[in-house]
């Protein structure tokens, strides 16, 4: 099991992911919750914005010089290094739909780079958290916490392909690449928002692609599956959380699906 970590940033991102996630919760399957649109069209709740204020406000009352980026609220300007990036709920539609496949995502960029990564799916009692250089760590309800890693699967005709959602391809001009991703893998299925990154992360899946992504998507996720010895990287393969987009796998896959992704260079 791994000690207490470290750093006390570390400590409160897992802390903080552990008591949104419980509080989306009291929501979940809920009938009465009012759905609501945002300006893009995508759905938001009460339970988005309480979990983001929780986050919020344990992060200024330990770190008020640290900058907080969320989803839902207004950027918080710091003094620090250090920012905070929330999704309160990343899966709002899953959420909303009773699905337990939406997820938590806290991350700390230090200098603009991914340095802390918390990935909590509590509908499902797993989290997964990890910090450079040391390791992604997977806590399961009623179980120790173990070392996570991704898979060795090597040919993408043996692999399973997780996505968020298939018409992304599309907004993306890159229905060809889904495609594509089809045809090559095994089995590709839509486990996706940051719960596919968890699976990818534990070796349960191989691959994860988003044509489109937010900074606050991205994150959380970078340092969980590079700890977890796999890459991050947006579709043309630079290590990046600020493109727009972003896939992960193991390093034996890397190149197949860099050869398809390759295809689509990210609109101008």
């Amino acid at each position: 099991m791994m000690p207490n970590p470290p750093d006390p940033r570390h400590a409160l991102a897992i802390e903080i992911a552990r008591q949104a996630g419980q509080l989306t919760l009291e929501y979940f399957q809920d009938a009465s919750l009012v759905v609501e649109q945002k300006e893009d069209q995508s759905p938001v709740t009460r339970a988005d914005r309480e979990a983001e204020h929780l986050l919020r406000s344990a992060i200024q009352d330990a770190f008020p010089e640290d900058a907080i980026l969320g989803e839902e609220l207004e950027d918080q300007p710091g003094s620090s290094d250090y920012q905070w990036i929330l999704d309160p709920i990343d899966g709002t539609r899953s959420f909303i739909s009773g699905v337990p496949l939406y997820t938590t995502l806290v991350g700390v960029l230090c200098r603009q780079e991914p340095v802390i990564g918390v990935i909590a799916a509590p509908a499902l009692g797993e989290l997964l958290h990890a910090a450079s250089g040391q390791g992604t760590w997977f806590e399961q309800a009623g179980k120790a916490a173990c070392r996570a890693q991704v898979s060795e699967t090597h040919s993408l005709e043996k692999a399973c392909l997780v996505t968020t959602q298939v018409d992304s391809f599309d907004h993306r001009t890159a229905t060809d690449a889904y495609r594509q991703f089809e045809a090559a893998a095994a089995i590709t299925r839509t486990w996706g928002d940051g719960y596919g990154y968890m699976l990818v992360a534990t070796g349960r899946a191989d691959v994860m692609v988003d044509p489109l992504m937010n900074l606050w998507d991205a994150a959380a996720i970078a340092p969980v599956i590079e700890e977890a010895g796999g890459i991050f990287c947006d579709w043309q393969g630079e290590q990046t959380v600020e493109h727009g987009e972003g896939l992960a796998t193991n390093p034996g896959l890397l190149e197949q699906v860099l050869s398809i992704t390759r295809q689509f260079p990210a609109p101008c």
